[in-house]
């Protein structure tokens, strides 16, 4: 890397943004070291410490804080103008940037982007996966992807999976060994694997409903993890019962390692929803792959596939 002013606050940028020296310098074709070099003589031109270094994590300063929310948004403008230049007549370019949970990847991410790309080649596409509740305004990120009641009113919303429901399960080892549940309630005698909130840090109460009455249950268990994977995993192994999304579980559910239990109390949600702000200016690359969204949303016969048709809906506590 040259080590221009421009190129370092360009480096700065990527490790603020990918909070670390080795997945910035793997996105920007450097080594980590050389990054290190570039933003420690950004720092010594400045005379500020931009980033606080340990032997695991970066983390912004006061001042790093600040360039960041005053360069980035200049950066990335200059950044998709070159790319503006050499497009040709009616090509998309630019980049778009998205807050995307574990579960959305294999529903919603991994059929979209091969047809957003062979679509629009020239459209570079962040995706990060975090199962916290992210301020994509404040991070600066385009858009995201989550279930309608965890998406704040102003926001226009853009329906990408049907309703479904969150479903408790264990494999026929465990219901054989321990008994099936049949009422909530009786969860608190069950080993469960419990989830721990990546947005409150507590372990996650499990929804449960039927008609008007819900319930909340502080289960608790053998193993506690906020791994997605994981928590499969250990299901099939006979572990406890497990709390999730159902859709992610059709494989486990086809195969019977698997079996949904107190099915009459599963509670339905409305489904996953991209959403970016309203008041917003959508660039085009932004405007293209909502559109290539909701083209593949009508595929799937999906209901109310437009813009802003619908509701927010209660503010549940379903935020882990």
């Amino acid at each position: 890397m040259a080590l221009t002013p421009l190129n370092a606050l360009h480096g700065f940028l990527a490790v603020a943004r990918h909070r670390g020296f080795a997945p910035a310098a793997s996105m920007l074709g450097v080594s980590p070291s050389a990054l290190s070099q570039a933003v420690r003589q950004l720092e010594e031109r400045l005379g500020v410490t931009l980033l606080t270094r340990t032997s695991r994590s970066v983390a912004l300063t006061d001042a790093g804080r600040r360039l960041l929310e005053n360069a980035g948004p200049a950066i990335d403008q200059a950044l998709d103008a070159l790319k503006t230049a050499s497009a040709q007549p009616g090509e998309v370019t630019g980049r778009v940037r998205l807050s995307v949970p574990s579960i959305a990847i294999p529903l919603v991410i991994a059929p979209l982007l091969p047809r957003f790309h062979a679509r629009h080649p020239k459209v570079e596409v962040e995706v990060r996966v975090e199962d916290r509740f992210v301020d994509i305004v404040a991070e600066e990120l385009d858009a995201g992807i989550r279930l309608s009641e965890s998406i704040e009113r102003d926001m226009v919303q853009v329906r990408l999976f049907e309703s479904c429901r969150f479903v408790v399960v264990a494999a026929p080892a465990y219901l054989a060994r321990r008994g099936t549940p049949e009422t909530p309630k009786d969860l608190l005698s069950h080993d469960c694997i419990c989830i721990r909130s990546t947005t409150t840090g507590g372990l996650y109460q499990w929804e449960l409903e039927r008609g008007q009455q819900t319930w909340r249950i502080p289960v608790r268990g053998p193993i506690v993890t906020n791994d997605g994977a994981l928590m499969l995993e250990m299901a099939e192994a006979g572990m406890g019962l497990m709390y999730a999304f159902e859709p992610t579980l059709a494989e486990q559910l086809r195969r019977g390692t698997l079996k949904v239990v107190l099915e009459p109390f599963a509670p339905v949600v409305p489904g996953l929803f991209l959403y970016f702000p309203s008041r917003a200016q959508v660039s085009p690359a932004l405007r293209a792959f909502v559109d290539i969204a909701r083209e593949a949303a009508a595929e799937r016969k999906l209901p109310t596939p437009r813009d802003a048709a619908v509701p927010a809906g209660p503010r549940k506590p379903r935020k882990r």
